[in-house]
């Protein structure tokens, strides 16, 4: 059953016990999900590879219930259609009080977990779609007003336009803003730009990350989407040269264990479970002689910079087109 995406509020684990939401809007996505598991008991989160990797155990833990519990509830974070099947199997096992919330990314039409929540009543699926403008300005528009936080107009559509449409980036930067006033200081459109400088610094990571994995298509679109400066330049720069670096490493490593899975476990310090993706898109894509003859070009790049400051964006842009297209 397709349930809109205004009519989210609609939703209660009481009625609706097997809920997928899928989309993008990741911010909105944890909303829901944190208001429907308030004050309930009994939560489980787990990412899909973890259930995959144990599905026997999972399995089990769902049907093995304490005596002392009235409800179990699951999350599954960053589903696919793999977990389409064991999804399938605990349905038939008819499990009581069992609640289940599915949040995958994007899902084509022709997508099992999809075509599954759509079609049958017992089941509710909803699309959560990027917010626009409009509904980011109202969100930030409705937290000053009960934070009571004195901003101008300006100031909040400067806020708003640097989130690139994501509400939790939003959120995050909205409570920076709350944490500054209550030190009495003034708000001026510079202290919005040196709180909310993580987002362009993200901006910068996903290029560099974009263009190791050669996905030229998306270095277009994010360099289109910023006006990065000549300092920016030199930020991009360092931080193409501390991840390629990085690659050389874990290179090295999985040339020694060729073992992809075990370079990345047992990388010191630890990579982020976030990262662990594409940072094997990274290794496949580049081999270890590879990898050296383009840390040798970035330091070249950073010296020319030098030389060459107020050219800097195009000598920037250039090299990581080139380097994304090779």
């Amino acid at each position: 059953m397709i349930i809109k995406y205004y009519e989210t509020n609609k939703i209660s684990l009481d009625k609706n016990k097997f809920l997928l939401f899928y989309g993008k809007n990741e911010g909105y996505k944890a909303e829901i999900i944190k208001n429907l598991i308030k004050n309930r008991q009994n939560v489980s989160t787990y990412e899909e590879k973890e259930i995959l990797e144990n599905s026997d155990e999972f399995k089990e833990s769902l049907i093995s219930k304490s005596l002392f519990e009235n409800e179990k509830i699951i999350i599954i974070k960053r589903a696919t259609d793999k977990i389409f099947q064991i999804f399938e199997n605990i349905i038939k096992k008819n499990i009581n009080d069992l609640k289940v919330i599915i949040n995958a990314n994007n899902l084509e039409k022709k997508s099992k977990l999809r075509t599954y929540f759509e079609k049958d009543k017992k089941f509710s699926c909803v699309a959560f779609y990027p917010d626009n403008e409009q509904t980011l300005l109202k969100l930030a528009y409705n937290f000053i007003k009960v934070k009571n936080i004195p901003i101008s107009t300006s100031n909040l559509n400067l806020i708003v336009g640097k989130c690139n449409g994501d509400r939790e980036q939003l959120i995050n930067e909205l409570k920076k803003i709350e944490n500054y006033c209550k030190t009495g200081k003034k708000i001026t459109s510079e202290t919005i730009s040196k709180l909310t400088n993580l987002n362009e610094n993200h901006d910068v990571s996903e290029l560099v990350n974009s263009c190791l994995i050669k996905n030229k298509k998306r270095v277009i679109h994010i360099l289109n989407e910023n006006n990065f400066s000549n300092e920016d330049c030199i930020l991009i720069t360092r931080t193409f040269l501390n991840k390629s670096k990085k690659i050389l490493v874990l290179s090295n490593e999985y040339e020694i264990n060729k073992n992809i899975e075990l370079t990345i476990s047992s990388s010191k310090p630890p990579i982020f479970w976030k990262d662990k993706e594409i940072i094997k898109q990274q290794l496949y894509k580049w081999k270890n002689k590879d990898i050296k003859n383009l840390i040798y070009k970035i330091n070249e790049l950073e010296l020319l910079l030098k030389k060459n400051i107020n050219n800097s964006i195009n000598l920037v842009n250039d090299f990581i087109l080139d380097q994304a297209s090779t």
